[in-house]
């Protein structure tokens, strides 16, 4: 289950209900890739603040950034996936580009759910290339 926590301004240029569902496919990929399924991940859009706020209890890192991912292990008699929280920065995406930005901070989260590490400049281009790739497939089963 994807669920899509927060504030989503209409500047954005999508619904809650299309980013719920490019969220569904990119976790499909996603989990896909490492022949896993995504079980419940959250969403969570937020603002500089929130996500400064988010950056500093899970990274130690001050300042907001565009996505942050935190992965759970399933609990005790829950079935084997990916569960976790994708923290989206919705202002420094509406900053950079609006709809196409923000698909790109959840695909790049899910993708990081699943492992997926971009350290190094190779990595990086692998990871975004792929992400390019799911958000294109997104934005044509949208139409």
């Amino acid at each position: 289950m994807i669920a899509v926590e927060g504030r989503l301004p209409k500047a954005t240029g999508i619904s809650r209900q299309e980013l719920v569902r490019a969220a569904e496919l990119f976790a499909r990929l996603s989990g896909r890739r490492i022949k896993t399924v995504f079980r419940d991940v959250t969403v969570v859009l937020q603002n500089d603040r929130s996500s400064d706020l988010v950056h500093r209890g899970i990274m130690g890192v001050e300042g907001a950034t565009d996505v942050i991912t935190q992965r759970y292990d399933p609990m005790p008699g829950e079935a084997e996936g990916v569960y976790g929280e994708i923290y989206v920065n919705v202002e420094r995406a509406l900053a950079l580009g609006g709809r196409k930005e923000l698909l790109l901070y959840v695909a790049h989260g899910m993708d990081h759910l699943s492992g997926a590490d971009d350290h190094g400049e190779k990595a990086y281009r692998t990871m975004r290339r792929r992400e390019l790739g799911w958000i294109a497939l997104a934005e044509k089963s949208k139409s």
